[in-house]
C-alpha cells in the first residue's frame, strides 16, 4: 500500500478530487458534508496502476490548520492541489510550508478546475513555489473535478507517483501516530494511523503511553488482517484500554524500542528570532513548547508532555497566535545534557553543529548499550564491547588508570593475591562487568580478583621466606614455632598469599611447610616398612609430633595415606 496527502487551499477541490479518484466520500462528518467544506481528517482508498493507494485528504481553511498538520505529518507523499481560476492562495503557502517543514520529497502538483480557467498560469506559479522546497521539481496535471476531463492522466500520474515511493523497512521498529479513536460495539477501542515503517500483527503487545495493549485485530483498506507493515493506513483493534486513553497525538510503540523524552535540542532555522512559546507538530501530536535558543540555528524545545522521539525525526513548530507555520524542526539528540553552567548553551551549540552527533553523544558518556543508541536513532560507533559501545578517548583513559589503581591497592594491601574486580569496576567508572576484560590488558583476572601476570610478594615476606626455605632445606619438616613467624612478619594474610603463589604449604592453623613438603613427605613414607606408625613416620621425616600428626592427617585427607584403624597406616 501507498499512503499520499491532500494539500491545499480551501475549496481547491482536495475532496472532490478524492472523490472521484476513489469512489469514496472522504468527508466522515454530516456537518462537513452540508458545509461543503473538510473540518478533520478524510480517509479513501483505490488502486491505481499496481498499486494500492490510500489518501489522507485534510482541510484547507485556516481555521483547521492543525488537523491539517495531523494528515500530513506522518505521510509520505502529497498531492498537492491549485485551483485553476484562483491559482496561489495563502493557505497554499502554508500548507507547502509546512510540507517542507516535514520535509517531504515526494510530490505531485494537480491543478483542479481546469473547466473554469486555463490551468497554465496557475500551475507555472505552483510550481515555482514547491521547487523551493523540499519537493522540488515536481510533476503537474490538471483535471476537471466537474468533468472529468484529465482524470485519467491524474491517475497515472498518481500511479507513477506511488510506484516511486521507497519501500520501508518491515522489520523497523513500530511507531503510530494515531489520527483517530473510537469504540466499535462488541470490539472495544479502535484507533487508526498511518504506519510509516515496521509491522503490526494480531496478537502483537505494543505501549500506548504508560500502558501495554494487545492487539486483537486488524483491518487495512477496509479488510480484516493478520498482520500490516508499513507504509499503510492501519485500524488496530486494541485491548487493554479504554477510547479515552487513545487520543489523537498518541503513539502506538514497540516496547523498549523507542526513547521516550520530554526535552530534545533541534536543528531549528532563525531560533533567535523565535518566540519562546510554542507549539510542536511531529507526527499527529501537537505539543506545547518551550523554545531556548542555543546557536543561530539550534535550540532545545521542553515539551508539555513526552513524546516517542528519535534522531533525525522532522516536525515544525508553529505560532499559535499569528497562525502561522514558524520554522521546521529536525531532532538532534533526544537525550540532551543539562546546561547547568556558564557558556554551556554556546558549548551545547558547538556540540550539535558536530559532522558526527553519535561520537559526540558517547563522547559525553562514555559507554552506551548498543540497544540504547538504536532506540535514540543512532548509528553504532566507538568500540564495540559485548553489548555496549564505548567511547575510545575514555578506554584510553581507564585502560591508562588500571595500572594506577592497582599499585595504590598494593601499597594498601601489599598480601592480597590481587584487587578484586568489583572494587576495581567501581573504582574505574565503569557501569558494567561486561566491560572491565577491555581495560585490563595483560592483567589476569581469577577468583575474583586482578592482579598482574607473574605478580609476586612483598620484598619484606620474600626476605622471610628465604629464611625459611634456609632451615627447610636441611629439615624440611619442621615448621616454624610461632614466635619466629611473628619476628619474621608472617601473619595469617601473609601466609595465605604465600600459599596462593604456591610458595608454602599450609598443614594446619600453626603448621607450616616448604612449597614442595607434601611430595617428599610421601616419597620418604612409601620407603619405609609398612604400615608404619607415627613414631617411625616422625623418625623418618626427622619430624616433631605437633607437625606430623597434622601432616599425616592432611596424606589421608589427599589420599595419600590411608588409616587401618590400630594406629598405623600404609601409603596408597
Amino acid at each position: 500500500m501507498r499512503v499520499i496527502a491532500t494539500a491545499g487551499h480551501v475549496d481547491h477541490g482536495k475532496s472532490t478530487l478524492v472523490r472521484r479518484l476513489t469512489g469514496m466520500e472522504p468527508d466522515r462528518w454530516a456537518e462537513e458534508r452540508r458545509r461543503g467544506l473538510t473540518i478533520d481528517l478524510g480517509f479513501a482508498w483505490t488502486r491505481l496502476g499496481d498499486e494500492q493507494v490510500a489518501f489522507v485528504d485534510v482541510p484547507g481553511h485556516e481555521r483547521f490548520v492543525p488537523n491539517m498538520l495531523a494528515g500530513t505529518g506522518p505521510v509520505p507523499a502529497v498531492a498537492f492541489v491549485v485551483a485553476a481560476d484562483e491559482g496561489w492562495m495563502p493557505q497554499s503557502a502554508e500548507h507547502l510550508a509546512a510540507l517542507d517543514a516535514f520535509g517531504v520529497r515526494h510530490g505531485l502538483l494537480v491543478v483542479t478546475k481546469a473547466d473554469r480557467a486555463d490551468p497554465a498560469a496557475a500551475g507555472e506559479a505552483a510550481l515555482a513555489e514547491i521547487a523551493q522546497t523540499s519537493l522540488g521539481r515536481v510533476p503537474a496535471v490538471a483535471v476537471s473535478g466537474v468533468t472529468g476531463e484529465g482524470l485519467d492522466e491524474v491517475r497515472t500520474a498518481l500511479a507513477d507517483l506511488a510506484a516511486g515511493l521507497p519501500v520501508p523497512d518491515p522489520e523497523a521498529d513500530v511507531r503510530l501516530w494515531l489520527d483517530r479513536a473510537f469504540t466499535v460495539p462488541g470490539a472495544g477501542t479502535v484507533v487508526t494511523g498511518t504506519l510509516g515503517a515496521g509491522t503490526i500483527a494480531v496478537g502483537d503487545e505494543l505501549r500506548l503511553g504508560d500502558t501495554v495493549v494487545g492487539v486483537r485485530g486488524l483491518h487495512a483498506l477496509g479488510e480484516p488482517r493478520e498482520r500490516v507493515s508499513g507504509v499503510a493506513r492501519v485500524a488496530v483493534n486494541l485491548r487493554g484500554i479504554s477510547r479515552d486513553a487513545a487520543a489523537r497525538g498518541a503513539t502506538l510503540v514497540q516496547p523498549d524500542a523507542w526513547h521516550v523524552t520530554d526535552v530534545v535540542d533541534v536543528r531549528l532555522p532563525k531560533a533567535a528570532e523565535l518566540h519562546r512559546e510554542a507549539v510542536l507538530h511531529l507526527g499527529t501530536a501537537a505539543i506545547p513548547v518551550r523554545v531556548r535558543p542555543l546557536g543561530t540555528d539550534t535550540a532545545r524545545l521542553t515539551l508539555r508532555s513526552p513524546l516517542p522521539l528519535r534522531v533525525a525525526d522532522r516536525g515544525l513548530l508553529r505560532d499559535p497566535g499569528e497562525r502561522r507555520v514558524a520554522a521546521g524542526i529536525t531532532v538532534l539528540d533526544v537525550d540532551p545534557p543539562a546546561l547547568t553552567r556558564r557558556g554551556a548553551a554556546q558549548a551545547r551549540a558547538r556540540d550539535l553543529d558536530a559532522p558526527d552527533p553519535a561520537a559526540v553523544q558517547l563522547r559525553r558518556r562514555g559507554f552506551v548499550r548498543d540497544r540504547e543508541f538504536e532506540t535514540m536513532g543512532l548509528p553504532r560507533t566507538g568500540e564495540r564491547i559485548g553489548g555496549w559501545l564505548a567511547d575510545p578517548g575514555r578506554l584510553a583513559e581507564i585502560r591508562a588508570e588500571v595500572p594506577e589503581r592497582l599499585a595504590a591497592w598494593r601499597r594498601a594491601h601489599p598480601v592480597a593475591a590481587g584487587m578484586p574486580t568489583e572494587e576495581l569496576r567501581r573504582g574505574l567508572r565503569l557501569p558494567s562487568a561486561e566491560l572491565l576484560p577491555a581495560v585490563l590488558g595483560d592483567l589476569t583476572v581469577s577468583g575474583g580478583v586482578v592482579s598482574e601476570r607473574g605478580a609476586g610478594l612483598d620484598a619484606r615476606t620474600e626476605a622471610a621466606l628465604a629464611v625459611l626455605d634456609e632451615q627447610w632445606a636441611q629439615h624440611p619438616f619442621r615448621a616454624p614455632e610461632a614466635e619466629q613467624r611473628r619476628t619474621l612478619g608472617l601473619g595469617k594474610r601473609e601466609l595465605a598469599a604465600a600459599a596462593r603463589l604456591g610458595r608454602v604449604t599450609v598443614i594446619d592453623d600453626g603448621v607450616v611447610l616448604g612449597p614442595d613438603a607434601e611430595d617428599r613427605a610421601v616419597a620418604v613414607l612409601r620407603s619405609i616398612d609398612q604400615p608404619f606408625t607415627v613414631s617411625s613416620a616422625r623418625r623418618a621425616l626427622d619430624s616433631t609430633r605437633r607437625v606430623l600428626v597434622p601432616l599425616l592427617e592432611h596424606l589421608d585427607a589427599a589420599g595419600h595415606t590411608e588409616p587401618l584403624g590400630d594406629g598405623t597406616r600404609v601409603t596408597t
